[in-house]
Order: structure tokens, then C-alpha cells, then sequence
């Protein structure tokens, strides 16, 4: 495998990359053109998309560029330890179908706050779910800026870090102008395209690759452990390394990835684009399927890559192990194969950035300036103007964020995204579809609780000091040994959740609520309406 400057012809690849964005962008001002500025029609695209094409956008938003990049450079250098990814992320699908998707759909209408909500105080549990989740949202930007950083420096032919930091600030400016112009709406078709061009670019690529290995799986890894020994690495790819051999890892890994999904506000906000609880749970089924033979095609473009790219090549190009999936591209087709796959993988990026800076803009608008600030009675123009706005500045921090995470493999950043969110939204989430007693305070607690132990954990973890492979590993201030803080902090959600409740039970007034929100939860009875009480 050459390096980096014969990968492609630059010319070739930035023309592809701008005809992605032109056709995108034509489509998101197509589709939102004419319509009226409701705050429904910004936040959930006016609950318009049937079960199917929700299934289709969930899997545009959820396979982003972790799913792509990261899990397939994972494969590619770690083999066993990268496809741990790739399970946790499908199986966590079956927690959202059965306990999360259309009990959310009955009871909110625009955020995961209008659930938490609905029968306990506002205004505290609105602004703790709102920090909760522009605190996830920023985890999550991290892992597609800085994805989109290695992606198209290596379109370019970059290995300035400092031109790379340039392509990051303009894919937030394009992120930026996805949501102001399309809202939920354009976002929505965006990522049903996406899902479309990345799935099926996925299964070319792999039946090729299957197709050089005579179709034998058994071959096909046999070939990219010759590969990967042959360039020096000691690296075993159908054994787990040293960090999964430890249990309390595996374990805590496992609990971020599986727990995670249905504690992620840009997937839960996407149950609201349907009509019904019953399209909802379908649009669940729908999305099962695609991520799930999504997931078998990274497995095999993996070990392709480990194959015919080889880990040291990998770790040569920008983005390191984010450049295994185009590498292959480029083994396979050459320079405009290569150029497809970086301008699907791009669009990916765009989409999954778009929906969760739309779902971070509903949050601290919906939820912090109408129903705290403005006790629920703003006006709807206002709202979306603020709504703009938190996008821009979204934008702008994901920016500074991206630049300061460039080059860490993405999926890993993309499972601590995770880990806040099983620990900082999911225990508050099913205590409040599921126990009767659950309080106002057991919910603050759950929810600034988990995530104050999930973030303190990651940042004195060895994945951000202390380790080389770790943001800044010329420091270290690392005490707590696993990467994942999961098997500690979602306890502690759980925990402080029920003790909240215990301690501090709210008033009788509100038990007549709760019971309301059983019996719409499990029945979807008065789910169109309006939250308003």
C-alpha cells in the first residue's frame, strides 16, 4: 500500500465531495421550501415521515461516521476488540424497541425533557435534562468533527494538522447551514439518502472484498492476520487485547454500548417525526434491520482493510485508523471508488452532525427558553429564532471541539458519548415510564448525578491522560483505569435516581399525573395532544 500522496487524484476527490454537498443542500431547501415556520415543523419535520422512512433516517443519524470509519479502522487494527463495537451498537436497538421507543412517542412531543416532564415539576427537570443533553451532544460532535477533519484531509492529500484544523471549521460552518436552512425536515431526508448511499456503497465494497477471498470468511481473516504480521504487528485479531482480557472493562464497555441508544437525545427526538407510537415502534423494527446487516459489511470491510491496506499503512494517513474504510475503497476501485466512499462518508458526517445540532437547538430552546424561561408561553417565531441561534454557537464549539480531538479513532469517542447518556438520561427515562414513585428530585439527582460521575471518570481515565493512544498523552492525570466509565456511573444514575425519590417524594397533586402518563404511555391514549399541563 502507498501512502498518502497516491491516494487519489485530490481534483477527482474534492469535485465528488462538493457535488455530495450541492445535492444535499439542493434537496434540504428543496423539501423545506414553502412551508410555514411552526416550531413542530422545525423540531420534528411536522411528525410527516411514515414508520419506513423514520427507519431509514434513524439509520442515516445513528450509522455515522463511528459506525464507517471508526469501527472499520477498529477491525482493521485491533480485529476482536473493534468488533465488540459492532455488537454493542446493534444489540442496543433491542433495549430502544422494547422499553424506550413507543412509550417516548406517547408521551413527549418534541425532547426527551416533554417525558421527563410530563408528571413531574417542569422547570428543574427541563433544564437538568437540557444540560444533560447538550452535554451528550457535545461528546457526540466530537467523534464526526474530528471524523470529518481525517476524512477529508485525506480527500485533499493534508497532513498539516494545521489545514486540517481549517477543514474542520468548514465542515461546522456546512453542519451550520444544514440546520438553519432545513431544519428537522431537510435534516430528515438528508439522512434517508445517506442511509441509502451508505448501505449500499457498504455491501458493493464488501462482496468485493468477499469476492477477491473466494467468498471464505475463514480466508478472508486468515489473509489479514499474514498481512498484519508481516508489517510487524503483534497484535492478534481474532484474540482480545490486553484492555478487553480485563472483565470489569469488557463489562463496562458493554454497558455503554448496549445502554447507551436509548439514552441518546438525537435518537429519542427522532421518535417524534412519526405520526403514531405504532409507526414509531415500526420505524424501530426498520431500523434494526438496516444497522444490523450494516454492522455484518464493517465486520468483513475490516478485515479487508487489514488485508489490503495493512495497519501500518492505516496509522500512516491522517485520521489514522478513520482512513481504513477509503484506503480499502482505493485498493479496490482505484481513485474514484475511493472519492465515492469519502463523499458518502462525508454526506454521513453532515447528516448525524445536522441532527444532533437540531436536537442540542430544540433542547435549549424548547426546554430552557420557553418552559423555564419564559414558563412555556414564548412566542413560536422567538422560539425558533433561539433555536437558530443555539445552532450557531452548537457549531461553533463543536468547531474548537473537533480540533482538540482530531485523530482519535472515532468510535472510541463515539462509546464515551454513549456512556453519558446510559448514565445521565436513561435511568431518569425509565424510572419515569416505569415507577409510579419516581420524584422531581430523584430525577435531577439521576440526571446530573450520572453524568457529573460519567464525565469526572472520562476525563481521569486513561483515554484522555497517561496512555499513548489516550487525546493528550503527553500528560497524564489518569487514576481511574478503564476507558469506559459506565460500570460506575449508570449504577450511579440508577442509584441516585431511586434515593431522590425515597428522600424527597413529590406531593399528592401530582400522583393523578402519573397515572395519566401510564395509561398514555402504554396505550398512546391522548398522545396527539398537546403537553399542557
Amino acid at each position: 500500500m502507498k501512502l498518502l500522496e497516491t491516494l487519489g487524484n485530490p481534483a477527482i476527490n474534492i469535485a465528488i465531495f462538493a457535488a455530495f454537498v450541492v445535492v444535499t443542500m439542493f434537496i434540504v431547501i428543496r423539501v423545506t421550501a414553502g412551508g410555514k415556520k411552526k416550531a413542530g415543523d422545525f423540531y420534528t419535520g411536522g411528525a410527516q415521515f411514515d414508520g419506513r422512512q423514520n427507519g431509514f433516517a434513524i439509520a442515516g443519524d445513528y450509522l455515522s461516521a463511528a459506525s464507517f470509519l471508526g469501527i472499520v479502522g477498529a477491525v482493521a487494527l485491533y480485529g476482536y476488540d473493534g468488533l465488540l463495537y459492532s455488537v454493542g451498537f446493534l444489540v442496543a436497538w433491542l433495549v430502544a424497541l422494547l422499553l424506550v421507543a413507543e412509550p417516548m412517542r406517547n408521551t413527549g412531543k418534541y425532547t426527551m425533557a416533554d417525558v421527563l416532564s410530563f408528571r413531574l415539576k417542569q422547570k428543574p427537570v427541563r433544564l437538568a435534562a437540557a444540560i444533560s443533553t447538550l452535554a451528550v451532544t457535545f461528546f457526540y460532535l466530537l467523534a464526526q468533527m474530528a471524523g470529518a477533519g481525517g476524512l477529508v484531509s485525506l480527500l485533499l492529500g493534508i497532513s498539516d494538522p494545521a489545514a486540517q484544523n481549517i477543514v474542520i471549521v468548514i465542515v461546522g460552518l456546512l453542519m451550520v447551514a444544514y440546520v438553519l436552512i432545513g431544519g428537522m425536515k431537510g435534516t430528515t431526508w438528508v439522512q434517508m439518502i445517506k442511509a441509502v448511499l451508505l448501505i449500499s456503497g457498504a455491501l458493493v465494497m464488501t462482496v468485493w472484498v468477499l469476492a477477491m477471498a473466494g467468498f471464505n470468511l475463514s480466508g478472508l481473516i486468515g489473509e489479514a492476520m499474514n498481512t498484519t504480521a508481516e508489517q510487524g504487528s503483534e497484535i492478534n485479531l481474532i484474540e482480545p487485547m490486553s484492555k478487553y482480557k480485563d472483565p470489569v472493562a469488557l463489562v463496562s464497555l458493554g454497558m455503554a454500548l448496549v445502554l447507551g441508544a436509548s439514552g441518546l437525545p438525537h435518537v429519542l427526538m427522532r421518535f417524534y417525526t412519526v405520526p403514531t407510537a405504532k409507526e414509531a415502534r415500526r420505524s424501530v423494527t426498520w431500523a434494526i434491520g438496516l444497522i444490523g446487516a450494516f454492522y455484518l459489511f464493517t465486520m468483513v470491510l475490516g478485515y479487508g482493510a487489514a488485508w489490503l491496506v495493512g495497519p501500518e499503512a492505516i496509522n500512516g494517513m491522517p485520521g489514522k485508523a478513520n482512513a481504513a474504510a477509503p484506503a480499502l475503497a482505493f485498493e479496490l476501485g482505484g481513485a474514484i471508488l475511493m472519492a465515492i466512499i469519502c463523499g458518502i462518508a462525508f454526506a454521513t458526517i453532515l447528516a448525524v452532525v445536522a441532527g444532533l445540532t437540531i436536537t442540542a437547538s430544540a433542547s435549549f430552546a424548547h426546554d430552557i427558553y420557553n418552559s423555564v424561561i419564559k414558563d412555556g408561553k414564548a412566542d413560536p417565531a422567538k422560539e425558533i429564532r433561539v433555536a437558530r441561534w443555539t445552532s450557531v454557537t452548537i457549531g461553533l464549539i463543536a468547531i474548537v471541539g473537533g480540533i482538540a480531538a482530531n485523530g482519535q479513532n472515532i468510535a472510541f469517542l463515539v462509546a464515551l458519548a454513549f456512556a453519558v447518556a446510559a448514565s445521565a438520561n436513561l435511568p431518569s427515562i425509565l424510572y419515569s415510564l416505569y415507577w409510579k414513585k419516581f420524584s422531581t428530585a430523584g430525577a435531577v439527582w439521576s440526571i446530573f448525578g450520572g453524568l457529573f460521575t460519567a464525565v469526572v471518570l472520562i476525563v481521569f481515565s486513561p483515554a484522555v491522560s497517561g496512555a499513548p493512544t489516550a487525546m493528550f498523552p503527553d500528560l497524564d492525570f489518569a487514576w481511574f483505569p478503564i476507558d469506559s466509565p459506565a460500570i460506575v456511573s449508570v449504577p450511579v444514575g440508577f442509584l441516585l435516581g431511586w434515593l431522590g425519590s425515597v428522600v424527597k417524594p413529590d406531593g399528592p397533586e401530582y400522583a393523578d399525573v402519573s397515572a395519566e402518563m401510564e395509561v398514555r404511555s402504554m396505550t398512546g391514549a391522548g398522545a396527539e395532544g398537546a403537553l399542557d399541563h
